[in-house]
């Protein structure tokens, strides 16, 4: 892919593209009504499924992420990832990679700040609740063997 195309794809994507775009509660607590209840756990399954999902989240899309799909070839292959990052290190990146590369074609996916040319219903919304960005961040750390069927820990 040239950089034109993949400067288009990554606009695309910032722009409001993905579906499935929804703000999320910093306190880590959703509300339903005038009750609020936690966040559950991190979940490796709900991670790996959102992570296939080409049209909510895009990752496949430029990544080779071990134990799904062939992806694209655009963003670093996530095969070893946790050999050179933290579920920490990561979650920040996946949230907004521009604080680390301003110029990175990576959309931000917990992050509204700075984006234009967004339409009218995703404005003010962030690609991914965090909930949604924890179970992501839960199944690229899934030990091998372990219940999510994939793993993205050591390289074989």
């Amino acid at each position: 892919m040239n950089l034109a195309a993949a400067s288009a794809l990554a606009s695309a994507v910032v722009a409001g593209g993905l579906v499935g775009c929804a703000g999320g509660s910093p306190s880590g607590v959703q509300r339903v009504g005038v009750v609020s209840r936690p966040v559950p756990a991190a979940s490796p399954e709900r991670g790996r499924a959102l992570l296939l999902q080409r049209q909510d989240t895009g990752c496949v899309l430029c990544h080779q992420i071990p134990g799904l799909p062939a992806g694209g070839a655009l963003g670093p292959s996530l095969q070893g990832l946790a050999e050179r990052s933290t579920p920490a290190q990561a979650r920040e990146r996946i949230a907004d990679a521009r604080r680390f590369n301003p110029d990175t074609l990576m959309p931000p996916y917990l992050s509204t700040e700075g984006l234009h040319n967004v339409t009218t219903p995703y404005q003010g919304q962030t690609v991914l609740t965090p909930q949604a960005l924890d179970d992501i961040v839960s199944y690229l750390f899934a030990k091998p063997g372990g219940s999510s069927g994939g793993s993205l820990g050591a390289t074989p």
